[in-house]
């Protein structure tokens, strides 16, 4: 079985969503720690047809020595009618808006004051609208004991010596799901060794997103923004051929 694990991010960008089209299963694991200046509650969108704007969720807490599951919104920021004038105004004009706006607008209202369930949200409600198949867990629940695990010594003596709690997070949650393949996006090529997870009886592969490109306002492309972007533009089949646009590495 192939898995992947991966904190929630805010809208993310399209290769996110083909790590999650490329596995059977998807954890979704809010247990890691915050990172400030992340896209963990911002990203990229266009602004006036040509350049690039940030939405971005205010926080009360945002330190990196929190788990994102604590990590708490400032709705005193009246955030949410501010985003959601900004993307009616610089979206209004794309051909899938009056389909896609209702959906991003959903996510945006939600009532909660917790980051991570805005984030998981907004996966959620573009994976059922894209129709993606792969088994999403949205609420980890091994998550606990295998934090509590990565904090007892001589377990981590016994079972995963010498290795970074990072890496035996890892393969810790590949064991309990029995999964023999583990994806991960390409930002990890320097932080993981396929040697090491070979050793567990675990292939390692890294995703890299090809080249994408599609028809926005301008001729002018601009890569890598948010999925919202991708979705204003593009109709869901001409999304899932992007979400297959990748080499395994």
């Amino acid at each position: 079985m192939k898995i992947a694990i991966m904190q929630p991010y805010f809208f993310p960008y399209i290769g996110y969503f083909q790590l999650i089209n490329a596995v059977d299963k998807y954890i979704l694991y809010d247990h890691f720690n915050y990172i400030k200046s992340s896209w963990i509650n911002r990203n990229r969108i266009i602004q006036k047809k040509s350049e690039i704007g940030l939405i971005t969720l205010p926080l009360k807490n945002k330190s990196s020595f929190l788990k994102i599951k604590d990590i708490e919104i400032d709705d005193t920021k009246k955030w949410k009618e501010k985003t959601i004038k900004t993307i009616k105004i610089n979206y209004s004009k794309a051909p899938y808006f009056d389909i896609i706006y209702p959906i991003v607008k959903d996510v945006i209202e939600l009532q909660t004051d917790k980051l991570s369930n805005i984030n998981k949200a907004s996966i959620k409600n573009i994976c059922n609208y894209l129709q993606i198949k792969t088994t999403i867990d949205y609420n980890y629940n091994n998550a606990g004991n295998i934090e509590n695990l990565l904090f007892n010594d001589n377990y981590l003596e016994s079972n995963y010596s010498g290795l970074e709690k990072k890496t035996a997070r890892l393969i810790e949650i590949c064991k309990i799901e029995k999964a023999d393949t583990y994806l991960n996006s390409i930002g990890g090529i320097d932080l993981y060794s396929k040697d090491i997870f070979n050793k567990h009886n675990i292939q390692l592969r890294f995703l890299k997103t090809n080249i994408i490109k599609y028809k926005q306002f301008t001729n002018t492309f601009i890569p890598n923004l948010s999925i919202i972007d991708v979705l204003m533009f593009n109709s869901p089949d001409e999304i899932h051929e992007m979400l297959d646009d990748y080499e395994l590495i």
